[in-house]
């Protein structure tokens, strides 16, 4: 990957999974029968989109907790040309929405988005217009080969037939029971005796079978101008929600030009607004290429209180500038602009934890699944996307098998802001399906969930690679740190001592378990192989394709 050469690692850490190598193909997801589905599109001739796109129909049988077609997402994909191109498919806030809808009652960092009765979180006010089915039938049309019905049948399957529940999946249950409990459905689903389903119980889902079949039949039609969408609108009117018919019919997905960036010869590219990442990852790098980062060593108290200070910075930037484009003017150029974080990093204090401010005018949930894949012609997409909160809004569509988002908690709740609710507006997000180019040729992609501690892992990660030198698995796997202006968030596996010298810089250092989600990634490694890697935090598991079809003129004969 041309990195920069290791260096002696402060922290230490184990890799707890393995990488996989394949020279005809990678399909790495956040479960293993989602990566099996994404894998048998490539094997049955399709390309990378289709493999995507089956594998995020499949994750949304085998991880319901995190994404479903009710949902919303942004997908970062390459052509095999070099053109590249983002699908914004994230959801909008319904043409009944206003800026004052919910009653806040804080308005403290952590804590702005929080809301009376939690009904910007759980229940029908709290879901906004769907984007995601939209978005990956759009993605399928226009970049794939395959027929929708043909990438829907893995998930079809799955979800006629059943699978068994994983330790994981187990565990997300139980830390929502009482949520899940309040919708018969949900509870009849996910629950027994009132208590989570256990791992290796098996979960089938009939009802999401049969509207899997409708999409099959009818496209997407089927949700946004269909009986699924009925239901919906149906639902949402008999219970407090806002979507009508005419939120549905209007939708529409966005075709974004990525943001690009440079850091130490590589090219970076990521997401546009309303997503935040391509723009302050592009911003962080600037201001952290002013360091020798691979000297100070990774993990050291230097070059964590570098990542910190930066991630404030991005922070208090993105509160006030990072929006829907169609809303809010964001000033993109001047954020990526290598001058303005020269200026960012002369304020920097290598010996004082700061509170920033934003250098120009102008809370998401942490539930969310990646999909990376890449096939032997050349294709690559890595794409985000989520139902927003675990088991988004708490609430099934009956009859359908659907589970809502809760994206209306991405929206600030305060009247006036640039992340203030407004109808038709789009959700912002962290979501960071990056990817990183060396002379023109493709170095790594990559992404995770995370909520708002998505961009700052994928930062690490794309530090990590460039600076320290890690293969592909000690990159996704390393001990992360997460900040925006509160606390600092470490893993475990950063020292003691090192929080230590941390906390006598003024930083306010709190432990973590797990700092954003799963991530996974895809290398692109000189000899033409490719290397697909999934993290410790989720179910990941990369699948590479090798081998292939028999050398032109092979025929058998008994003679």
């Amino acid at each position: 990957m041309n990195a920069i050469a290791p260096t002696p690692r402060i922290a230490p850490f184990t890799c707890e999974k393995r990488p996989a190598t394949g020279s005809r193909g990678m399909v790495v997801t956040n479960h293993p029968l989602a990566s099996a589905a994404g894998s048998q599109m490539l094997l049955a001739g399709g390309n990378a989109i289709d493999a995507a796109i089956a594998s995020l129909f499949a994750l949304t049988v085998v991880e319901p907790m995190m994404v479903g077609i009710l949902g919303g997402g942004v997908a970062h994909i390459r052509m095999a040309d070099g053109r590249h191109v983002v699908l914004d498919g994230l959801s909008t806030a319904p043409g009944k929405a206003t800026a004052g809808m919910f009653d806040c009652i804080s308005d403290e960092i952590g804590r702005a988005r929080e809301v009376r009765d939690r009904l910007n979180t759980i229940g029908p006010r709290a879901v906004a217009v769907p984007g995601a089915l939209a978005g990956w039938c759009e993605a399928l049309a226009r970049f794939g080969t395959l027929s929708l019905e043909d990438v829907l049948q893995p998930a079809i399957t799955l979800a006629e037939r059943g699978f068994v529940i994983s330790p994981y999946l187990s565990n997300c249950i139980g830390d929502h029971v009482a949520d899940l409990s309040r919708d018969p459905g949900l509870a009849a689903l996910f629950l027994s005796g009132g208590k989570q389903l256990p791992a290796g119980a098996r979960l089938v889902q009939s009802d999401y079978a049969a509207s899997l079949r409708l999409i099959a039949r009818h496209g997407p039609a089927a949700l946004y101008d269909g009986p699924l969408g009925k239901a919906l609108a149906e639902f949402m009117a008999g219970n407090g929600g806002l979507i009508d018919q005419a939120d549905l019919s209007g939708y529409r997905v966005a075709t974004r030009e990525p943001v690009r960036g440079s850091y130490r010869g590589y090219e970076i590219v990521g997401p546009p607004p309303p997503s935040s990442s391509g723009v302050h990852i592009a911003q962080m790098l600037n201001i952290l290429e002013g360091y020798d980062i691979g000297a100070l060593g990774f993990g050291s108290a230097d070059a964590v209180h570098l990542l910190a200070e930066a991630l404030k910075i991005a922070f208090a930037d993105r509160a006030v500038a990072t929006a829907d484009p169609a809303f809010v003017p964001v000033p993109v150029a001047k954020l990526i602009d290598k001058a303005y974080a020269d200026k960012r990093r002369a304020l920097i204090d290598m010996n004082r934890a700061k509170a920033w401010s934003a250098g120009i005018s102008g809370g998401e949930s942490n539930d969310t699944t990646h999909v990376t894949v890449a096939d032997n012609d050349g294709n690559v997409i890595t794409t985000t996307q989520t139902i927003n909160g675990l088991f988004g809004a708490c609430t099934q569509i009956p009859g359908t098998g659907m589970l809502t988002n809760n994206y209306m908690y991405n929206f600030d709740p305060h009247p006036g802001r640039a992340l203030s609710i407004a109808p038709g507006k789009r959700v912002f997000t962290s979501m960071a399906p990056m990817m990183a180019l060396r002379d023109g040729k493709l170095a790594f992609a990559l992404g995770l969930p995370g909520a708002l501690r998505i961009f700052p892992s994928a930062l690490q990660a794309i530090v990590n690679l460039i600076d320290h030198g890690m293969s592909l698995q000690e990159a996704v796997e390393a001990p992360r740190i997460w900040t925006e202006g509160g606390v600092l968030e470490l893993e475990a596996a950063i020292p003691d001592s090192v929080a230590t010298e941390l906390a006598a810089r003024g930083h306010e250092v709190v432990r973590s378990p797990r700092i954003a989600g799963g991530m996974n990634a895809i290398a692109f490694n000189a000899d033409g192989t490719l290397t697909g890697a999934a993290c410790w935090r989720a179910d990941g598991t990369p699948v590479a394709i090798s081998g292939g079809l028999a050398r032109a003129g092979v025929s058998f004969s008994t003679n």
